[in-house]
């Protein structure tokens, strides 16, 4: 890339400059290739319960996300950006080092006024009306899992610490786990994922979920999210086309570990896209 031309001149400097140049387009090329394709949803469209529309932190503004038209099947967009040569998705087990610190969301809500909780086991994960109330065993069949919960105000919730006892003190949630093997972490955050899906249709007047945005930082690190919108943002039973959404949700990959990510504070899409990318290079 930096450094003057070399003594000798000629057609090896040629030769040598081109096959650089064609190595380096190459390694480009196939690290931009391929799109993270989503299996179709279930048949049934779920409706649901509703969700209070309180979150801590201020909008943050970025580019306009969206809408899926109503009744298709939501095609994720790409918007990753491609890895540094070298990248691969994480091995071994999952530990607290891999979870998401209060720094990735400011400077939209300081640092000191985010407090974090952490926990091992199973629970309710993401929204609980997408997901029916399910645990994460109850949806893949696998043991415990890691439960961070950075929120605005000390008070937690009586049966889950990561949880905030006040909806509008919750900045996020994740919950993060390890699978046998790469594909099984790709399989699991595809059925995670699926379990929001639902989400993105919605009656007018209802919360509702935008378009899936895919991010890939690495072949097998890769992340989709959608935004969240207010009720009063839905007219049409989908996400309102040239809007903000206020915060949302993430599901994330990397290597044989795999996340789900709720963000409750209301950040629009170019800090959603950051955070979600900074808990993705965590994973």
């Amino acid at each position: 890339m930096n450094g003057g031309p070399v003594a000798g001149g000629g057609r090896a400097v040629v030769r040598s400059r081109s096959a650089v140049a064609a190595l380096v387009a190459a390694a480009a090329l196939g690290l931009a290739t391929g799109r993270f394709v989503l299996p179709p949803p279930p048949g049934a469209t779920a409706h649901p319960a509703a969700r209070s529309g309180a979150a801590a932190g201020g909008a943050s503004q970025g580019a306009s996300a969206p809408a899926t038209p109503g009744g298709s099947v939501p095609t994720p967009s790409a918007s990753g950006s491609a890895s540094p040569i070298g990248a691969t998705g994480a091995t071994g087990p999952v530990t607290t080092a891999n979870l998401l610190e209060p720094a990735a969301f400011s400077p939209d809500i300081g640092i000191g006024r985010i407090h974090v909780t952490d926990r091992y086991g199973d629970g309710a994960y993401a929204n609980a009306a997408c997901s029916g109330e399910k645990t994460l065993t109850q949806t893949l069949g696998g043991p415990g899992a890691h439960f961070r919960g950075l929120m605005t105000g000390p008070r937690t919730a009586p049966g889950d610490p990561t949880l905030a006892a006040g909806q509008g003190d919750q900045v996020a949630r994740e919950v993060a786990a390890d699978a046998r093997s790469p594909s099984l972490a790709q399989n699991f955050a595809e059925r995670l994922l699926l379990e929001e899906v639902p989400c993105q249709e919605a009656v007018p007047g209802h919360w509702v979920y935008g378009r899936t945005t895919t991010v890939r930082l690495a072949p097998d690190v890769t992340a989709s999210w959608m935004g969240t919108y207010q009720g009063s943002l839905n007219t049409t039973g989908t996400a309102p086309e040239g809007k903000e959404p206020c915060g949302g949700i993430a599901v994330l990959r990397s290597g044989n570990h795999y996340a789900v990510l709720e963000v409750d504070a209301c950040l629009g899409t170019a800090a959603m896209d950051r955070v979600v990318r900074t808990a993705l290079s965590q994973l």
